[in-house]
């Protein structure tokens, strides 16, 4: 037996009261009557940007002009063609450091708290999270009410690794201060894309 194995078991014999699951089939949660005027609302909220792409418009010189000084930009999306790293190419998770920018696709949007669900696409998933700022590319027609209606979406790959980002890493816990930043990107923005 492992000593993981022995952890549990011990932890199970002390076990004095159990409890049954609660029912959660009658749980009303909360509903948008427009998804996305809520995501886009509570993207800004916890710090991010929220842009429409036009049909057509190129979204490499996009990013250049909203990041006109970044000089390391990581993805592996074909659509970028302006990338200097590639997460599927690196030798390690830290050869990303000092990234610029990561540019990654998000699966769905949650209205009600603005997240992303980003499933692993790449052999780094590092670039999600060292990333100076961080793009996600979503389409604009996958916006959901809530995690309830999230949860019931989520779909693995063979990493069979995903996330939920919502902004960008912020924390007060010193002197009551915000740092952004704090354990990953200072800037999220989210680029809506047409269908």
């Amino acid at each position: 037996m492992s000593s993981k194995e022995e952890i549990l078991k011990k932890y199970r014999a002390n076990v004095r009261e159990r409890y049954d699951m609660p029912d959660l089939s009658d749980i009303q949660a909360v509903t948008y009557p427009e998804p996305l005027v809520q995501f886009v609302k509570m993207s800004e909220m916890v710090g991010g940007q929220v842009i429409e792409i036009d049909p057509g418009r190129d979204i490499n010189t996009l990013i250049r002009q909203l990041f006109p000084d970044a000089k390391e930009i990581a993805s592996n999306l074909p659509e970028i063609t302006i990338a200097t790293r590639n997460p599927d190419t690196i030798g390690r998770a830290r050869d990303l450091n000092g990234t610029d920018i990561g540019i990654i696709r998000g699966s769905f949007g949650v209205a009600e708290n603005a997240c992303v669900w980003v499933p692993q696409t790449m052999k780094e998933k590092a670039v999600c999270f060292i990333s100076e700022n961080l793009i996600i590319l979503l389409p604009k027609s996958q916006i959901v009410n809530n995690m309830h209606e999230a949860y019931r979406r989520i779909e693995f790959n063979d990493y069979g690794y995903g996330t939920f980002i919502s902004g960008p890493s912020k924390t007060a816990d010193i002197a009551q201060v915000l740092v952004m930043g704090a354990q990953a990107a200072r800037s999220v923005t989210i680029l809506l894309m047409p269908e």
